[in-house]
């Protein structure tokens, strides 16, 4: 499904993921869209990576960087990506967001690719 306008633009997202318990976690993160996708860079031992792991289905919203939704909710499903497909989102993200060009983020990130069921 085509990426929703009301996400389109947006410079963070809450990703909402959900623990064994069904508990869910909100996370204000940034994001790029590409081929009605969205990519999220993460470290691999971060609690939404282990989440994901768990249980791919997972919500979005736009937010602020302090992580307030300020719209509407939407399902979709996430996986993580094998290291040869990094390259687009990393490009994706670079495009949109200067400070992810440096080289200070670790070298333990891993990319999440969220397809929006709507």
């Amino acid at each position: 499904m085509a990426i929703p306008n009301e996400i389109r633009g947006q410079k963070y997202i809450c990703l909402k993921t959900f623990r064994k318990s069904g508990v869910a976690v909100n996370t204000p993160v940034w994001f790029a869209e590409r081929d009605d996708k969205l990519y999220v860079k993460t470290r691999i031992d971060s609690g939404k990576s282990k989440r994901i792991r768990n249980n791919p289905s997972v919500r979005v919203a736009p937010c602020t960087m302090r992580g307030k939704i300020i719209g509407p909710e939407f399902a979709g499903k996430t996986r993580i990506l094998p290291s040869e497909q990094w390259e687009q989102a990393r490009e994706a993200l670079n495009r949109k967001y200067w400070l992810a060009r440096l080289s200070i983020w670790s070298k333990k990130n891993e990319y999440l690719e969220i397809d929006i069921n709507g």
